[in-house]
């Protein structure tokens, strides 16, 4: 197990970046265009994303995002 101490500032960085990302996996996953193989190498990095941000987030933010 790693531990990591961050400021609030940092940690809201964090939060806001790592919701930046999920929210463009997202978007592109509604996307047809997109071949299947694709999508699902999206969804694991959106899970990876989604494991992170539950350890910094409160639970009010995670809620939006639980796929």
């Amino acid at each position: 197990m790693l531990g990591m101490l961050i400021s609030e500032i940092e940690q809201k960085e964090l939060e806001y970046i790592i919701k930046r990302e999920m929210e463009e996996i997202l978007l592109d996953i509604e996307s047809d265009y997109i071949d299947p193989l694709i999508k699902n190498a999206m969804m694991e990095r959106y899970q990876v994303l989604f494991q992170l941000f539950r350890r910094i987030a409160n639970q009010h933010e995670i809620v939006k995002y639980i796929r």
